[in-house]
C-alpha cells in the first residue's frame, strides 16, 4: 500500500466539501476494523484511508495551511500504513476514569508486545505476536507505566498470509495481567487482506 504524499491531502476548503461523505465512509470502515478484546482493550487496524482521515482531521482542527505542517503530519502518520505482508494497528486501552488509569497503566506495561494473531487450523494454529511500531516505540514505552495508546504491527511471510486469508483468524492479547481472544469475521479479514492488493 503506497504511502501518502502532499498531493493526497486536500486543502481545508476542499476538505470541508468532502468531509461528511468521507467521515461516513471512515466510520463504516473502522467499524469493520475495530476489534474489542475484553473490556479494556480495543484495536483498530489502520490503512491508507484511515491515516488520510487522521491527517485531514488534524489539519482541520489545527487550521494547517502550510505544506511544511502537512509534511510533518505525513512523517508522523505514514509509518502506520501497512505494506504487503504487514498489518498495523492502533491499540487503545479503554480506561475511562482516573482510578482505572492509576490501576491499569502500571499493570499493563508491555501490552504492545502481547497481542497476537492465531491463524490456521485448530490442530496446529500459527501464532504471530505483535511488536511496537518502531517510530513510536520510544515515545510510548516505559518500564514502570504504559501509555493508553500504542501503535503495533505484525509482519507475515507468504505462508502466513495464505493462512490468514483462509482462516480461521483469532486476535488475542496474552499479557500476565490481561488475556482476551476474539474470532475475526470473514468481512474483517477480507478488509485487512484488501490492503495488500
Amino acid at each position: 500500500m503506497t504511502k501518502l504524499n502532499l498531493s493526497d491531502i486536500v486543502d481545508l476548503r476542499e476538505y470541508e466539501r468532502e468531509r461528511d461523505d468521507f467521515r461516513r465512509s471512515i466510520i463504516a470502515l473502522k467499524a469493520l476494523r475495530r476489534i474489542s478484546l475484553g473490556d479494556l482493550v480495543s484495536v483498530v487496524f489502520e490503512n491508507r484511508e484511515t491515516v488520510r482521515f487522521q491527517i485531514q482531521e488534524m489539519a482541520r482542527a489545527e487550521k494547517m495551511l502550510r505544506d511544511e505542517q502537512i509534511e510533518t503530519e505525513l512523517a508522523v502518520y505514514n509509518p502506520l500504513i501497512p505494506e504487503k505482508g504487514e498489518l498495523k494497528a492502533t491499540l487503545f486501552l479503554e480506561l475511562t476514569s482516573t482510578e482505572m488509569l492509576e490501576e491499569w497503566l502500571p499493570k499493563l506495561v508491555g501490552i504492545e508486545a502481547s497481542l497476537y494473531f492465531e491463524i490456521g487450523s485448530s490442530d496446529a494454529p500459527k501464532r504471530i505476536v505483535s511488536r511496537p511500531e518502531k517510530e513510536h516505540e520510544s515515545q510510548l514505552t516505559r518500564e514502570d507505566i504504559t501509555a493508553s495508546v500504542h501503535y503495533v504491527q505484525w509482519v507475515l511471510n507468504e505462508a502466513e498470509q495464505d493462512l490468514l486469508k483462509s482462516g480461521p483468524v483469532f486476535l488475542g492479547v496474552d499479557h500476565p495481567k490481561y488475556q482476551a481472544r476474539e474470532l475475526l469475521s470473514k468481512a474483517t479479514v477480507e478488509s485487512l487482506v484488501a490492503d495488500w492488493a
